[in-house]
């Protein structure tokens, strides 16, 4: 062998060794912000009692962490854009650690809530930076497989949360859900110092001014969307209305804003590709299907199939389970399929498990629930490293911040919507206007109604990504008709 294959080899090991390490480093940061997310819902009873608190009250320790993630996530992949990738995700990691310990310490309801809107803060920054790292660290070619390995740790830290949150509120009350955050944060710290590349001198040194009037904007704009989805949750009052107009009169002053600023959050050019826009509004309808599982799932199997709190989680864990196993292997077919034909197959698996719970009666008992949610959630893992990676390659090196910081709003903003809308279609099918109140005999059809809905929904992203992947062939052929034109000449 001659010395310089030798030498060409031993590089290609190290830098395959570098890139896994900073896959792991970026896994743990996506692993401790889908984590914030779930391990504090099943908090939610014991927080009632240690602070003598309402329910409503309490929620908000949910609600303000799922607030400040939507309102900042695309202001904090700009910030990476403007000041640096890996500079802004340590600066994520110490604050999301810091705030999960003062989480801990606080001595009353509303400074928790306040220390949860620090750690929302935090994990903006890791879920849009880690991904935006991807498409800066990872060599192109294993970018799906990349993006499928963060999809993968998301859904383990969804599902992970609610048991681990559950033995820990066990061995040492509420504290320990936000307290197990320091050192697991720590260590996610160290792993980015260490292994992630330093940030590029041109993108550290090109520093156009942040824009400050656009993100207060975008964050009110958002505030006011996210608040109409959530208050008064099952039925949509003036309040929500009064919210949705602020937040649609918000909308146009921000885009009015990003057309006169000299350095915008968000270049509006950045819609005219089409595989970004449509990739947007695919994620934020997926997601709106997923919420539907999370907030009708409950009320069916504990009231319709009489599960105890036990064994309703178990079978609720069963799709996140699916989703981290699918995760992996669906970013390798990505690498090798492509990511458009990839998102086609994912839309399809989620359809077909979204029919099967319209379909299928209560007399199939668990299995009946079960074994669709399993394909509607395989199927939202296929699609999730399929988009993202479609997205993220579509982005150049100085859009990625911003790009997957779009990419996380469009899911929160999803999740937010599913929330409310679904909601309010299970009620409207149960006949009642709060779904805690519905009786056995009415929730099949209330379930029935809501997952016909969001198949409709998966219906519409699936002539989305249709219509993209016409535009994909057309443009390739044109291309490839030019080049045999000029080829002649």
């Amino acid at each position: 062998m001659s010395k310089r294959r030798e030498q060409s080899i031993i590089i290609s090991d190290s830098q395959y060794q570098s890139a896994r390490w900073v896959l792991v480093s970026l896994s743990l940061a996506a692993l401790l912000s889908s984590l914030g997310t779930s391990i504090a819902n099943v908090g939610l009873p014991t927080l009632v009692d240690a602070f003598d608190a309402t329910f409503q009250q309490v929620q908000w320790v949910v609600l303000a962490y799922l607030l400040a993630i939507t309102t900042l996530i695309v202001s904090a992949g700009r910030l990476g854009d403007l000041f640096g990738r890996r500079r802004m995700l340590l600066v994520g990691i110490v604050l999301f650690a810091v705030a999960s310990a003062l989480c801990a310490l606080a001595p009353s309801l509303w400074l928790l809530i306040a220390a949860r809107v620090l750690q929302g803060l935090g994990a903006a920054l890791m879920m849009s930076l880690a991904m935006a790292l991807v498409g800066e660290s990872i060599p192109k070619e294993k970018t799906g497989s990349a993006m499928g390995i963060l999809g993968t740790v998301s859904a383990i830290g969804t599902a992970l949360g609610p048991s681990l949150g559950g033995v820990l509120i066990d061995q040492g009350g509420w504290p320990l859900l936000f307290l197990i955050n320091a050192p697991l944060g720590a260590l996610a710290w160290l792993l980015a110092l260490r292994f992630l590349p330093v940030d590029r001198l041109s993108t550290v040194e090109a520093k156009p001014r942040f824009d400050v009037v656009g993100t207060l904007l975008l964050t009110l704009t958002l505030t006011a969307y996210a608040l109409a989805m959530t208050l008064s949750r099952g039925h949509f009052g003036e309040l929500n209305l009064s919210l949705l107009l602020a937040a649609a009169l918000g909308l146009g002053l921000f885009i009015r804003s990003q057309v006169k600023a000299n350095s915008p959050l968000i270049r509006l050019s950045l819609f005219r590709t089409p595989a970004l826009t449509l990739g947007f509004v695919m994620s934020m309808l997926v997601t709106t299907v997923v919420m539907a599982t999370l907030v009708v799932g409950p009320f069916y199997l504990a009231g319709a199939l009489a599960l105890d709190a036990s064994h309703v989680g178990l079978v609720m864990a069963s799709g996140p389970i699916v989703a981290a196993l699918v995760g992996t292997p669906a970013g390798r077919i990505v690498d090798g399929l492509g990511a458009e034909r990839m998102t086609l197959v994912g839309l399809l698996a989620m359809f077909v498990g979204a029919a099967l719970l319209t379909l299928l009666p209560v007399s199939f008992g668990i299995a009946g629930y079960a074994l669709p949610l399993m394909v509607l959630t395989g199927g939202y893992a296929m699609f999730q490293a399929a988009n993202n990676t479609s997205v993220m390659t579509h982005l150049t090196a100085q859009q990625r911040g911003v790009g997957a910081g779009l990419l996380g709003l469009s899911r929160n903003l999803g999740l937010i919507t599913g929330a409310s809308l679904m909601g309010m279609v299970f009620a409207l099918g149960a006949g009642v206007a709060d779904i805690t109140a519905a009786a056995a005999d009415t929730i099949d059809s209330g379930m029935r109604l809501t997952f016909g809905v969001a198949a409709g929904l998966i219906i519409g992203a699936l002539a989305l990504g249709l219509v993209g992947h016409l535009r994909s062939q057309f443009d390739a052929e044109s291309a490839s008709a030019q080049k045999k034109g000029l080829g002649h000449e």
